[in-house]
């Protein structure tokens, strides 16, 4: 990888070097590629894992396989099992593979601490708690929940060990927030004002938190149990058969000799890739790997490059139709079908793709930065006949999921045709090994979302307990006096600052229980609330000064986070706006309004996204001006708003500023030609 401070006129003679006719072959044998298991355990702290050996290592693959086998087996139509045991067995089988797994700290120069009998221990230990809870729920249920001494001992235990292990797998923020939240339970009585409650007990509070549905196994944990670990597992075995490759090479085939190419391939690729990988930062690493350092060697600044991969990943997560862990959270908030999201989410998704392609194009355009020559390129239809059908896999889960049927059942259908599909060509095919092989991967890139969800639970059931989430939305109602601009602004930042340093889930849940309520109290639709926090969750991995996409781009660019961080909000500016505009034209998530109205808003909001894009970037057909930029602007916010009376207006100054830029281009064309 090249330094910070190589020309972009260095690069490009490589670029032209790159396009001759002596090397006209794929171009991804011409660039440094990072390591992406590396370059994983740097920048995203999910990924980091120890390496076990003998007995250890062997009891991992064991207890790996056997979860996934279970989870599978619950998504099965003869899958009965209760959902407070099936969320125990899943817990603690989690828990036992994070504690054998995951180190128990990282030092500054990268060494890992670990401590085996301490790590077995723990695993024995999280494993009994929860087998203990699975023996115990039918009695408490018969006897009305009355605890026995053992049981607050062991329930006690294993909340301990739940914030251990959210520690070790998302770091302090995920045990120091439970932490304050459990201490407010506990002496909340003494605060003054509208934080004050009548107080409870220690032993209250673990009753609330394990054998309740409201603590740490209530809906984020079930979620992750009936649902999420099901996508990871999918994607674990299409990333076995290689279906991210054939996303790589179409991506690169489909954008790579457009101007800006390698950005567009990120564009591409983060968006096809995101929608089966729930972080972010590991989106960015997976794809940034080739893609930021093709954009450097086109020509873009580092910190550009690395910024328009974290922002093309974070999209992933809220791109349907497979979208962020976080999405299945917020169907069952909703009490809808995952379908039905997908349906909310998907104008708002295609809106924030739309603004980011453009200002790629008016960027490479400013600077005169071309793609690649289409022979250095991978060919689709070569592509498609080498791994083509695993494709099928996805249009079947897309398909079943249209069809209004749950998602775990789609996704374990969807596992069994990739299976089968996969013996069709021998470069894909699964013998026992790899499929060994997926199944643990699966489970060991499934422990973190579980383990983020329990962690949370405790979050909520104090919530719960305390009505503490009621009062700070009264709060946030009180402070913007009532306003809903004001109420969405402050929800906002509150996202984003309770979102640093945090996994999307679990910021999500953590806002969705406090800040939902504010708005709609304010009479706006419970899914508009849910998306507009579940947006801001998503994009707090991009937003200084704790964005942990920026930083994994930033460390593959070979460029400061925080330049990374706050040019990535500038790239992603428009996506800030979006949720804003699906509170106020409820169109584009298809919550009201005839199809051509929808039809319509869509549009316009997307000539809006280029006029910002172009407002932002400071070009059109050639550079703009400050007058010109500024109306620009006006007519972007014009545009996105709905109302025929305001589109008129912004496509009429849209028009204007295109004249204007229109009569310079021909001058200066006419200049440039020889007397």
């Amino acid at each position: 990888m090249k330094n910070e401070n190589q020309s972009p006129e260095k690069d490009l003679e490589l670029t032209k070097a790159a396009q001759g006719p002596e090397n006209e072959h794929s171009i991804l044998e011409d660039i440094d590629m990072v390591n992406v298991e590396e370059t994983l355990e740097k920048y995203d702290s999910e990924s980091v894992m120890v390496e076990n050996k003998g007995m250890v290592a062997h009891a991992i693959t064991v207890m790996a396989v056997i979860l996934s086998i279970f989870q599978l087996f619950l998504a099965s139509p003869w899958g009965t099992i209760p959902a407070a045991q099936a969320r125990a067995i899943h817990l603690g089988f989690v828990m036992a593979l994070l504690f054998l797994n995951v180190p128990i700290a990282k030092k500054k120069d990268g060494t890992l601490v670990n401590f085996v009998p301490w790590n077995v221990l723990a695993a024995i230990l999280s494993l009994g708690c929860n087998i203990y809870l699975y023996t115990r729920i039918n009695p408490l249920a018969a006897n009305g929940n009355v605890l026995s001494q053992t049981d607050y001992i062991l329930f006690a235990a294993l909340i301990v060990l739940v914030l251990v292990a959210g520690r070790r797998s998302l770091g302090w923020i995920m045990t120091i927030l439970p932490i304050l939240f459990v201490l407010y339970a506990l002496f909340g009585r003494y605060l003054p004002g509208v934080l004050q409650h009548r107080g409870f007990t220690l032993q209250r509070i673990i009753k609330q938190l394990v054998p309740s549905a409201e603590g740490i196994y209530g809906i984020p944990l079930g979620t992750s149990c009936s649902t999420i670990f099901l996508f990871v597992l999918f994607g674990a075995f299409l990333s076995e058969t290689g279906l991210s490759e054939l996303f790589t090479n179409v991506s690169l085939a489909i954008a790579g000799d457009k101007d800006g190419g390698p950005a567009k391939v990120s564009i591409v690729a983060s968006g096809l890739l995101g929608m089966i990988n729930g972080s972010a930062a590991a989106n960015v690493v997976t794809t940034g790997a080739f893609t930021i350092p093709l954009m450097k060697k086109l020509g873009y600044q580092n910190h550009f490059a690395g910024a328009v991969e974290s922002v093309a990943s974070t999209g992933g997560q809220i791109m349907p139709p497979v979208m962020g862990s976080a999405a299945f959270i917020m169907a069952e908030y909703l009490g809808v079908s995952y379908r039905q999201i997908i349906i909310y989410a998907i104008i708002p998704a295609v809106l924030y793709y739309v603004a980011l392609w453009i200002n790629v194009d008016l960027e490479a355009k400013r600077t005169g930065l071309k793609g690649f020559s289409k022979e250095s390129l991978p060919k689709i239809k070569e592509e498609f006949k080498q791994r083509g059908h695993l494709v099928i896999p996805v249009i079947t889960l897309i398909a079943l999921l249209m069809m209004d049927y749950t998602a775990s059942y789609a996704c374990f259908i969807s596992i069994i045709v990739l299976c089968v599909v996969s013996t069709f060509k021998k470069t894909t095919r699964m013998n026992l090994k790899s499929l060994v092989k997926a199944l643990e991967n699966g489970a060991k890139q499934g422990m973190s979302v579980a383990i983020a969800t329990a962690v949370c639970g405790v979050i909520v059931g104090v919530v719960n307990l305390t009505g503490i989430g009621l009062q700070l939305s009264n709060v946030i109602i009180r402070a913007a006096h009532g306003n809903l601009f004001l109420t969405l602004l402050m929800t906002m930042i509150a996202v984003v600052v309770l979102g640093m340093g945090m996994p999307t889930s679990a910021a999500y849940i953590v806002a969705a229980t406090v800040a939902v309520k504010a708005i709609t109290a304010l009479s706006i639709p419970l899914a508009a609330a849910h998306l507009f926090v579940l947006y801001y969750a998503a994009l707090s991995a991009i937003t200084p000064p704790v964005a942990l996409a920026s930083y994994a781009g930033a460390g593959i660019a070979g460029a400061s986070p925080n330049k990374v961080g706050w040019t990535a909000v500038r790239i992603g500016l428009l996506a800030f706006f979006i949720p804003f505009l699906f509170v106020y034209s409820p169109q584009l998530m298809m919550l009201s309004g005839t199809w051509y109205e929808i039809i319509w808003a869509t549009i316009t909001g997307c000539i809006g996204c280029y006029c910002l894009g172009g407002a932002m970037i400071g070009y059109y057909k050639t550079n703009l001006r400050f007058y010109e930029r500024i109306p620009l602007l006006a007519a972007a916010i014009l545009l996105v708003s709905s109302g025929l009376v305001t589109d008129a207006i912004g496509i009429g100054i849209l028009v204007i500023v295109w004249l204007l830029q229109f009569m310079r281009a021909r001058k200066d064309k006419t200049q440039a030609l020889p007397a």
